[in-house]
Parts: structure tokens; C-alpha cells; sequence
């Protein structure tokens, strides 16, 4: 243990333990002697000039205890990392600190209840069995991708004149009333909304359905019973909406002036093989994914782990923000996207629930694959996964590999993607059918 700390660990449940810490009594003063200069600044007191109060002084009239919060923001951090590096104790979520004693000249005691990354019981992960076969790729897959191309390229005609469909994009307004009265956040102004795209609460996208630019109408909705706002749950209401514009989608004809217009191709034909092409080795990489997913459910299913909550509540955190990036991608806000889906934060977090819980037992027994095989990325090959991740920096990808390399906590994580990876590719190797290589 470092010099002046010292600290006792005992387990308390499965994956969850009590840290004792004792902080010797010169690095308590030190603290506090930190915590005055720091104080002191501000510090006023009749007959001394601000920041000049001699420190007999200023504990004799404000008292040593106004020091110990800003003695223990230094020393509780400093020794619980301290603590858990010495104990090599992983932690999965921010410890609950009770501080015990601290006074001048006397060591400082706190206990730490902390959740630990939970052991795994590995079952059999050899000679497992997947099927690799790609799916053959069908004439009629390769005319739908044509058709996304037409959708992608398709530009979107102001409709001057006519009636709302569904798949066109449209601005509105919209104004909400309960029993006549407007409600908090039922008024949205200039919002564009693809009629049918179901980001909207159940009822009123359908609503619009046949009106013109320029025109108003009442659409009466329900709000789910679930509605993330409590008070407007399972009620009525009635939504003034007002359409400004109308833009459909005008889509080119599919023929050669087609793929010489919006390829590299010369000729309709071209672009279909292309495509299958395509189509051929996404199947193939599909069929090698499925087939590494099957092995690693079924190394999951005879593993056996313990998984704490916190560890699946930090994995929800990391897909609402992926969520939340990829609603900001299509210029929405998770806020609107809770007002008008009629989905709730609550509900968000359930949904992802059982996929967060999946991942992390994944994580978990391909890490202890890796630890049992003693898999370990090389230097090269973390060296080749930080020149992909800085792909396309020119001249500063060097000195920006080298700033990387200096950040423990990424560093950590590179590591830990690799061995997740490799602990894949032994399943891979050592099952019975092993995937073909794309």
C-alpha cells in the first residue's frame, strides 16, 4: 500500500464489498494545510487585512472543522484510487463514502461500500457449432435496392396545389387543447414532419392526410396511457393543426441516363450487378456475424454470472445517448421526440433494458474467454487499431497517436475491444464449423 495509506477489504454479497481506508495523520495536516492557503483568500476578519489571517486565528474564530470538505475532496479520491489499485478491485459504479474521523494530528478513516465487477463461471466454449451459410441473394433484393437509389435521389417538389399523402413532408403547426384549455408543450411551431413516419403521436400524422397548404383542421388524438408526461396520459385532446407546405418526393425514371446520372455506371445493367455484387458480400459478412453471435449466445448460455444493476444501467445510459445522436442526426430532440411519440423516458429505458442486460453478459464472458486463453493484443496490432480510429488526419495523424497513447482511460478501452475481438475469434477458430473469411 502507498506510504499513508492503508486499507481493508471485505466482501459483503456476491458482488459487492465494504473498503475501509485509514489515512495517516501528516497527510491529514498536509490536507489542511492546503485547504486554509485555499480559504484564506477570502477569509475576513476585523483587525487583518483580506487573505492575511494567521491560521491560529482564523480556526480560533471560524474553526478547524470549515477545512475538512476541502481537505476531504483532496484526500478521499487520492486514497480510494489508491486503495482499489493496491486490492486490484474493479469497480463498477461510484462508491457510497462514509467518512468515520477526521481531525487535526489524527488519521483520517472512511468507509467505501463499493460494486465490483462480478466473477464468471465459464462453461464450454470449444467446439460450439454455428451455421455459416450466406443467403442467396434474390432478384427481386437487388430491384428494392434500385428503388432505395430512386428514393435517395429523389427530389422534393413543392406542392403548391392538392392534397397531403402519405410519405410527404410537410410544416406545420400545431396547437393543443385539453377540455379546451392549451397545455405545456402542446404548441409547436414550423415543425416538418414525413406523413406516416409515426413520429408523431397515434392519430395525428393520419390526420393531415388530405389537407391543403394554407388550411387548418382539428384532429382529435388520445395520449397513450403510458405518455411520458403523467397529467396528459391516457387524455383526450384536440390538435389545431395548421399546414404551411407540402414537398413530395419526385422520383427519376430507372434507366441508363439513371446510373449515368447518379453512378460511375454507363448502363441500368451495370449498376445491377453492382449491386448484387454488393448484396453478395453483405450476406456473406451477415452470415460470418450470425454465425459469431450464435457462438458467443451460446458461450453466454453456459457461462453462469451475476450481473450488478449499475453495470445495466450504465449500458442503457450509453444507448439512450446513442439514440439521442442518432435522433440529433435527423434534426429532432429526444425532448420532442418524448412529446410527440407518446414514448416516455421510463419507457426508453425499459425498452433498452433487456438488449443492455444481453451486451453486458456478452462483454463479460468473452473478457473472461480472454483472461482464460491469455489473449492480449500485440503492440502492432493496438498500433494498427490507432492508425484506423485516426484514419484520414494526413500529417497529424502521428502526433495525434502519440497525444492518444498518452490517455490511459481510451488506451484501456482499445485494449479491451481488441481482447473482446480476439476472445471472438477463438470461439471462431475452435468451433466445429468455423466462419468463412469475407
Amino acid at each position: 500500500m502507498a506510504v499513508g495509506v492503508t486499507a481493508k477489504w471485505e466482501k459483503t454479497g456476491v458482488n459487492e464489498g465494504v473498503l475501509e481506508v485509514e489515512i495517516a495523520p501528516e497527510r491529514v495536516d498536509e490536507a489542511l494545510d492546503r485547504a486554509f492557503k485555499k480559504v484564506v483568500k477570502d477569509a475576513v476578519v476585523p483587525g487583518f487585512r483580506k487573505g492575511k489571517v494567521p491560521r491560529a486565528v482564523f480556526e480560533a474564530r471560524f474553526g478547524v472543522a470549515t477545512l475538512f470538505d476541502d481537505a476531504l475532496e483532496q484526500l478521499i479520491p487520492e486514497a480510494y484510487n489508491t486503495a482499489i489499485d493496491e486490492l486490484k478491485l474493479e469497480p463498477v459504479d461510484q462508491p457510497k463514502v462514509e467518512v468515520e474521523q477526521i481531525d487535526k494530528h489524527q488519521p483520517c478513516k472512511f468507509k467505501a461500500t463499493v460494486v465490483v465487477k462480478p466473477e464468471v463461471t465459464l462453461g464450454e466454449y470449444k467446439g460450439l457449432t454455428a451455421e455459416t451459410q450466406p443467403q442467396p441473394v434474390t432478384e427481386e433484393q437487388v430491384e428494392e435496392e434500385l428503388h432505395k437509389m430512386q428514393e435517395e435521389f429523389a427530389e422534393l417538389e413543392p406542392i403548391e396545389e392538392g392534397e397531403a399523402q402519405t410519405g410527404d413532408r410537410v410544416t406545420v403547426d400545431l396547437q393543443g387543447r385539453i377540455d379546451g384549455e392549451p397545455f405545456e408543450g402542446g404548441n409547436i411551431e414550423d415543425y416538418q414532419v414525413e406523413i406516416g413516419s409515426g413520429q408523431l403521436i397515434p392519430g395525428l400524422e393520419e390526420g393531415m392526410v388530405g389537407m391543403h397548404p394554407g388550411e387548418s383542421r382539428e384532429v382529435p388524438v388520445t395520449f397513450p396511457e403510458d405518455y411520458y408526461v403523467k397529467e396528459l396520459a391516457g387524455k383526450q385532446a384536440i390538435f389545431q393543426v395548421t399546414l404551411h407546405a407540402i414537398k413530395r418526393k419526385r422520383l427519376e425514371e430507372l434507366n441508363d441516363e439513371f446510373a449515368r446520372m447518379f453512378t460511375d455506371f454507363d448502363t441500368l445493367e451495370e449498376v445491377r450487378q453492382d449491386i448484387r455484387q454488393r448484396l453478395e458480400k453483405e450476406a456473406a459478412e451477415k452470415a460470418k456475424n450470425d454465425a459469431e453471435n450464435a457462438l458467443i449466445e451460446q458461450a453466454v448460455a453456459n457461462a453462469s454470472v451475476e450481473i450488478p444493476e449499475a453495470m445495466i444501467e450504465h449500458q442503457i445510459d450509453h444507448m439512450i445517448d446513442d439514440f439521442n445522436n442518432q435522433l440529433a442526426q435527423q434534426g429532432l430532440e429526444l425532448e420532442t421526440y418524448f412529446r410527440f411519440s407518446g414514448q416516455t423516458p421510463e419507457g426508453l429505458r425499459e425498452q433498452f433494458r433487456s438488449d443492455a442486460e444481453k451486451a453486458v453478459r456478452a462483454d463479460l464472458v468473452l473478457e473472461a474467454i480472454a483472461e482464460a486463453e491469455q489473449l492480449e493484443p500485440s503492440e502492432e496490432e493496438l498500433h494498427e487499431e490507432l492508425v484506423r480510429v485516426t484514419e484520414g488526419l494526413g500529417d497529424q495523424q502521428e502526433s495525434f497517436i502519440e497525444q492518444l497513447r498518452k490517455n490511459e482511460d481510451f488506451m484501456q478501452d482499445v485494449q479491451h475491444r481488441l481482447k473482446i475481438r480476439k476472445a471472438i475469434d477463438f470461439l471462431v477458430a475452435n468451433s466445429k464449423r468455423a466462419a468463412d473469411p469475407v
